[in-house]
C-alpha cells in the first residue's frame, strides 16, 4: 500500500489526494516533478549570493533560468547585474591581461584592475545583504535594461 509523499498517511493505490492532508498524490509511472534548486531560498539570499566572486555568475543563470523568480524584478536585477560584473572579470583576465602582457604597464595595472573588481563583488555582497539596491554605473544600467527587456512583472 503506498503512502502520501507530504504527510506519510497510507493512501489508496489509485488515490489522486490524499484524505488526511489533501494534496495530490503521484500518479502510479508519471515522472516526478524537477526538484526546484532554490527551494529553501528567500529571494534576499538569492539576491546576495549573485555576488560571490568568482561562482556567483553560475547562481545568475540559475536564477535566470528558474520559474520561481521569473516576476521578481529585484531578484532578477541582481542576477543580471552580478552575471554582469563577471564578464567584467572575464573580459580583465582573458582580454586584458594577454593584450598587455608585452607591455610593462601589465604588472600594476591588471592586478589592480582585478583588486578592484573583488572590492566591487564584496562591496555588493555587503550591501545587498544588508538589503540595499545599488546599481553600479553601467552594469546596473545594462541590468535594469535586460530585466525590463524580459517583462518581469516586479520593479527593479
Amino acid at each position: 500500500m503506498p503512502f502520501c509523499t507530504h504527510c506519510g498517511t497510507a493512501v489508496g493505490e489509485r488515490a489522486a489526494f490524499c484524505q488526511n492532508c489533501g494534496r495530490p498524490q503521484p500518479v502510479a509511472g508519471a515522472p516526478l516533478p524537477a526538484a526546484d534548486p532554490l527551494g529553501g531560498m528567500s529571494g534576499e539570499t538569492v539576491s546576495t549570493l549573485c555576488y560571490v566572486p568568482w561562482v556567483g555568475w553560475i547562481l545568475s543563470l540559475v536564477v535566470l533560468s528558474a520559474n520561481r523568480f521569473r516576476t521578481d524584478g529585484l531578484v532578477r536585477f541582481h542576477a543580471f547585474q552580478g552575471m554582469y560584473l563577471a564578464v567584467v572579470w572575464l573580459i580583465v583576465d582573458i582580454a586584458l591581461e594577454p593584450a598587455m602582457r608585452l607591455s610593462g604597464i601589465r604588472r600594476t595595472l591588471i592586478p589592480l584592475l582585478q583588486m578592484g573588481l573583488v572590492g566591487v563583488w564584496i562591496f555588493m555582497l555587503v550591501r545587498t545583504h544588508a538589503r540595499q539596491l545599488v546599481r553600479l554605473p553601467v552594469l546596473g544600467e545594462l541590468a535594469e535594461r535586460s530585466v525590463h527587456e524580459q517583462g518581469s512583472a516586479g520593479k527593479v
